[in-house]
C-alpha cells in the first residue's frame, strides 16, 4: 500500500511540474510580448516628442541650420533617458550619443525639403538597431500628412544615410509626400523583411 501511495505521489508531482512548466513558458512569452509593445510605444512617444520640440524650437528661425544631437540636447529637446554618453558631463555638451528603447542609436540631421530646395529646410530623425518587428511597425506608422504634421516621408535602409528619403515630392519609391510604407513594401527584403535586429528607419519632417 505504501508503494502505491508513493507511486501516485510521484505521478502527481510530475503532473504539477508539467503544469508549472507550461504556465512558465506562457508567462515568459506574454512578458516578452508586453516588453516589445512597451518599447515600441516608448519609441513612438520619443519620435513624436522630438519632432514636436524641434519644430517648436526652430519655428521662428526659418530653417533648421545648426540642428544636431548636441544642439537638440543643449536646447533641452532631448531627455536624459535617451543619453548614452556625453562630453562634457555638465554644461554645454560638445559630443553626445543617443540610444532608443531597443538599445540602438538615434541621430538628428538637417536635410532638404525636396531635391531642388535649399539645405536645412527639413530635418531627419533616424533610429537604428531595430528588430524586424519594430521596423515593420515604425515604417508603416501614420505620422500624418500636410503642413500640420510636417511629415515628409520615411525611409528604411541598412545604414543611417540621410542623402535620399522617400516622400521628397518626386514620387520616390512610389510614395508621395507624407505617405508611409505599405506592409507589403515594408516586408520587402530591402526594407524590414530581413531577420535580425539591425534595421534603420528614418523620418523626414519640415
Amino acid at each position: 500500500m505504501r508503494n502505491n501511495e508513493n507511486g501516485r505521489s510521484m505521478v502527481e508531482m510530475l503532473g504539477v511540474l508539467a503544469i508549472i512548466g507550461v504556465l512558465s513558458a506562457g508567462g515568459l512569452a506574454g512578458y516578452s510580448k508586453a516588453m516589445f509593445k512597451h518599447k515600441l510605444n516608448s519609441t513612438m512617444d520619443q519620435i513624436t516628442m522630438l519632432v514636436t520640440n524641434i519644430r517648436t524650437m526652430y519655428g521662428t528661425q526659418g530653417n533648421y541650420g545648426g540642428l544636431s544631437e548636441e544642439a537638440a540636447y543643449n536646447l533641452g529637446i532631448i531627455p536624459e533617458v535617451m543619453v548614452k554618453t556625453k562630453t562634457p558631463a555638465s554644461g554645454l555638451v560638445t559630443e553626445i550619443t543617443l540610444s532608443n528603447p531597443f538599445k540602438g542609436g538615434v541621430t538628428i540631421d538637417t536635410s532638404k525639403t525636396k531635391a531642388t530646395a535649399a539645405n536645412d529646410t527639413a530635418f531627419v530623425v533616424t533610429y537604428s538597431g531595430l528588430p524586424k518587428e519594430a521596423c515593420l511597425a515604425l515604417a508603416t506608422a501614420d505620422f500624418g500628412s500636410g503642413a500640420g504634421s510636417g511629415f515628409i516621408g520615411v525611409n528604411v535602409a541598412a545604414s543611417a544615410d540621410t542623402a535620399v528619403y522617400a516622400g521628397t515630392g518626386s514620387g520616390e519609391n512610389g510614395r508621395a509626400e507624407g505617405e508611409a510604407y505599405s506592409m507589403s513594401d515594408a516586408l520587402d527584403a530591402a526594407a524590414c523583411g530581413a531577420a535580425g535586429e539591425n534595421h534603420t528607419v528614418s523620418w523626414k519632417f519640415y
